[in-house]
């Protein structure tokens, strides 16, 4: 099974260090690269400009995504150098980077290929685990660089774990899935004279600019946009809030806590995603029922505001590209005094159909977009509860994942919301959660978990689930 947390809980095996970060002559070619009139995508820019707002917080407040995997021979690092250069130069998301101008634009600058370049460093032997996480952390620029990215290798006996840490300006979840193959089909090909043949991929530029193009086009009175503004007024003006206390300072950063814990064997899985089918609805939206059931019985409120992601890429070469190609899309579900799992997951079902229309709709534009008379109140750096689902079994690559101690580790940064990751494996379904680290915090989301955990195997097993709920408001 794959690993996921924070970067403080990967545990790679001790040994000599040898890590590939861009070349001087890369850094300075790259500095001088022209303005592009693609611009950054909504989140990027959003995600830059709450990077730069925090750039005095004392730790990395972005976001840095690590994989790593181990392989069973001995180090080509002629081999490694070759198969990471072609990695960088074949996914054009790593030749952006991006300025703030004086007038407050965030511009786009793209480096040539031929100028991106990486090259090994060798640090010595590495005697712990800690050592080698506080490096690599160390040494990964933030996204106000262009080469917010670094690889590695560390050397042990009979093999070497490769690792890949980027910045989330340039990756998500399924690019990281995608990175461990690209990496592990190019290095075999570049050392031991293979060929097997890569996937080909999209421009997350081209993307970029599909995705600015279809801003351009909404107004206030764009259908999609009234749809966000009526979900968000109904909502109170405000965007949705975990349902337990969590403890916040609100005058200085809270970190990020972690929690990892297995929902259900693969039996249980498959029942539970029968009853979402019959009633309409997908294991996502059966999740977003589920959700909304927990909320009910939180909070005494019948109407549950939910968010989840969803990709933005397209058919085709987009589904091999390496970027940040996901939304938010909202997924409203009411429950009432009569309502049980499987009318939930009906009501979720039609409505996550009816989010899946907004996908291209960026909720950042539907921001610029409002008026004062629409009483939205919504701050700078916002942050909601989001839940995701991934079926870890249908990612590229996903069979040899456990063969090569495949890990996804995320660093602790700063947390304002619980977000929510449930992943279903070939023999185990788990649920992370990623949330403010205070006592409260913590107490609140192992409460929660019990709760989603209850009615999820409720519904596995009696194939429904009752809230126990006094009144609703």
């Amino acid at each position: 099974m794959v690993s996921f947390g924070l970067i403080e809980e990967w545990n790679p095996r001790p040994g000599r260090l040898t890590s590939w970060v861009a070349t001087p002559a890369a850094v300075a070619e790259a500095a001088c690269a022209d303005v592009h009139p693609v611009p950054a995508s909504h989140q990027q820019e959003e995600y830059l400009r709450a990077a730069w707002r925090n750039e005095s917080a004392g730790f990395r407040f972005s976001r840095l995504c690590l994989i790593s995997f181990d392989i069973q021979a001995p180090l080509d690092r002629a081999a490694l150098t070759a198969a990471l250069n072609e990695f960088l130069r074949r996914h054009d998301t790593f030749r952006s980077w991006f300025s703030v101008e004086p007038d407050g634009r965030v511009v786009r600058h793209v480096v040539e290929p031929e100028t991106v370049e990486v090259a090994a460093v060798d640090h010595g032997a590495m005697t712990s685990a800690a050592q080698v996480r506080e490096h690599v952390q160390a040494e990964t620029p933030g996204p106000r660089n262009w080469d917010c990215f670094t690889f590695g290798a560390i050397e042990w006996d009979g093999g070497f774990t490769l690792y890949c840490a980027v910045d989330h300006l340039n990756t998500d979840g399924m690019s990281q899935a995608m990175t461990c193959v690209d990496l592990m089909t190019l290095y075999m090909n570049h050392a031991f004279g293979t060929q097997n043949p890569l996937a080909p991929v999209g421009s997350y530029v081209d993307y970029c600019r599909r995705e600015r193009e279809i801003s351009r086009t909404l107004t206030r009175e764009s259908p999609q946009v009234q749809r966000w503004v009526d979900l968000i007024s109904a909502n109170g003006g405000r965007l949705p809030q975990f349902p337990l206390p969590l403890g916040k300072d609100v005058e200085t950063y809270t970190r990020s806590a972690h929690l990892t814990t297995t929902v259900f064997d693969e039996a249980a899985a498959q029942r539970f995603e029968e009853v979402c089918l019959a009633n309409g609805a997908n294991v996502t939206a059966g999740l977003m029922a589920t959700a909304a059931l927990a909320y009910a019985e939180f909070t005494g409120q019948s109407d549950y505001l939910g968010m989840t992601p969803k990709s933005t890429r397209r058919p085709g070469p987009e589904l091999s590209s390496v970027g940040w190609f996901t939304s938010l899309i909202p997924v409203p579900v009411e429950v009432g005094t009569d309502t049980t799992f499987t009318t939930a997951a009906a009501i979720a079902g039609r409505s996550y159909g009816a989010g899946k229309e907004l996908t291209d709709v960026s909720f950042h534009r539907v921001l610029e977009l409002v008026r004062p008379e629409d009483g939205i109140s919504v701050e700078p750096g916002w942050s909601v509860p989001m839940i995701s689902y991934v079926d870890v079994r249908k990612l590229p690559g996903v069979e040899m994942f456990d063969a090569i101690n495949g890990c996804l580790y995320g660093n602790r940064g700063s947390s304002e919301e619980v977000f929510m990751w449930i992943n279903r494996f070939q023999e185990t379904t788990s649920m992370t959660f990623l949330f403010p680290d205070t006592e409260i915090g913590h107490a609140s989301v192992h409460r929660y978990t019990e709760k989603y955990i209850e009615i999820m195997t409720a519904v596995a097993n009696q194939g429904d689930y009752e809230p126990v709920v006094a009144a609703l408001t």
